[in-house]
């Protein structure tokens, strides 16, 4: 898999630009600010339909545009697809597929798939949970799509069930904090607690069934990556340390603790165990207001030998683990696919030691294709300058480096 051309229209800083791309090594080289991140911005939202760099699409389109437009020739086993994305914030991105409208926009998952790494992914190591979960969820639809699906379906409910909890809230309190509840007239408390309880199973059935199908895959996910890690991060930081990845599960204590030392319960158990647990922190949600149990409270702990990494790794250890998380993804997809997706480097030179830098362009030499960003060309290894494609971008401007600067 790689990708033959981008263009954008009004993306980020670009009115308008077209690169044509081609297997191997591609170097975006110019300065800060001059758009080279932009671009393999833009070829991870064709293959995930979000940023890397913000959470909300409004900062994707150009100041003074009211849409953004992103076309990706995508190049698979010999056959090529055009997927092209609107973006309008506000409303309802469209999404086409040589040229042909798709009904949803996660429709066009699966045509493109990217793995990149950017400095923002340091944060995978030092930063909230959420950071790792969307890791493992992110891995999960570029093996599956269908699972785009699935994760929207559960914050969804997670959503509606919070709602719940929030506005019942005080029919639970009253009694015990002197004001009482607003009740429909005509209404008891004992009623109106009857109806919030049978509404709350309800959404207790949605969550763990949806819930338990998501950890499910995020185990099996988390098994299957594991080895690959550890691979990885050897190779990288060029030492013995073991890199390993616990899953820390929110259920209670004695399926928890199965969990970490590595089990994977089937499906229907983890329902179960869901709507158990739901059952047993029911008091302390309805007393806060908020779902406490879930895939959403779930934990990727990280550790290098015996220590946790996050709070303990060293600079270099961080960026080398986050570096193997996401090569341990490329692998593992390689492997499940049996095809590789386009790998990005956005900044990563810059930010490694010699010998990391020598080591990660060793593991990259074999790679279909590889978008590598940089400001300066002594941030790139010397082998990827001198086997791949250059170009320069400077203002917006993305031209091919002539023979006579490369020297």
């Amino acid at each position: 898999m790689h990708l033959r051309e981008l263009s954008v229209t009004d993306f980020r800083s670009y009115p308008s630009a077209t690169v044509a791309l081609a297997p191997g090594v591609t170097v975006l080289l110019g300065r800060n600010g001059q758009g080279k991140t932009n671009l393999v911005e833009a070829a991870g939202y064709v293959a995930t339909l979000g940023s890397h760099r913000v959470a909300q699409d409004a900062p994707l389109v150009r100041a003074g545009a009211d849409t953004a437009i992103v076309r990706a020739t995508v190049v698979h086993d010999g056959h090529e697809t055009l997927v092209e994305l609107e973006i309008v914030p506000g409303r309802a991105n469209r999404a086409r597929v040589n040229r042909s409208p798709v009904g949803r926009q996660r429709e066009v998952l699966g045509h493109l798939r990217t793995v990149l790494f950017a400095p923002e992914d340091l944060a995978l190591v030092k930063g909230d949970p959420s950071e790792r979960r969307r890791l493992l969820d992110d891995l999960l639809v570029a093996r599956q799509p269908r699972w785009a699906g699935v994760r929207a379906d559960y914050d969804k409910a997670l959503k509606q069930r919070n709602a719940l909890l929030r506005q019942a809230s005080g029919l639970w309190r009253a009694g015990r904090r002197g004001s009482g509840p607003r009740l429909t007239p005509g209404e008891s408390l004992e009623e109106a607690r009857a109806s919030a309880s049978a509404t709350l199973a309800v959404f207790d059935d949605q969550l763990a069934r949806i819930g338990g199908a998501l950890i499910y895959a995020r185990l099996r996910l988390l098994r299957d990556l594991r080895p690959y890690l550890a691979t990885a991060y050897r190779t990288i930081a060029d030492a013995d340390t073991l890199a390993a990845a616990t899953y820390r599960s929110s259920l209670r204590a004695e399926v928890a603790d199965a969990i970490a030392e590595g089990a994977v319960p089937d499906q229907e158990e983890l329902v179960g165990h869901l709507l158990a647990t739901l059952e047993e922190v029911r008091p302390q949600e309805q007393e806060r207001g908020v779902s406490l149990v879930g895939p959403h409270r779930d934990e990727l702990v990280l550790t290098l030998g015996d220590l946790p990494a996050k709070g303990y790794a060293s600079h270099g250890e961080s960026w080398s683990l986050a570096l193997a998380l996401r090569l341990a993804g490329f692998h593992l997809l390689r492997h499940d696919l049996g095809t590789d997706p386009v790998l990005v480097l956005d900044d990563v030179f810059a930010e490694l030691d010699s010998g990391r830098r020598r080591r990660l362009a060793e593991l990259v030499a074999d790679c279909e294709q590889v978008l590598v960003t940089a400001a300066v060309p002594d941030d790139v290894p010397a082998g990827l300058l001198a086997d791949g494609q250059v170009l320069d971008v400077v203002l917006g401007s993305v031209a091919p480096r002539s023979p006579q600067t490369q020297e």
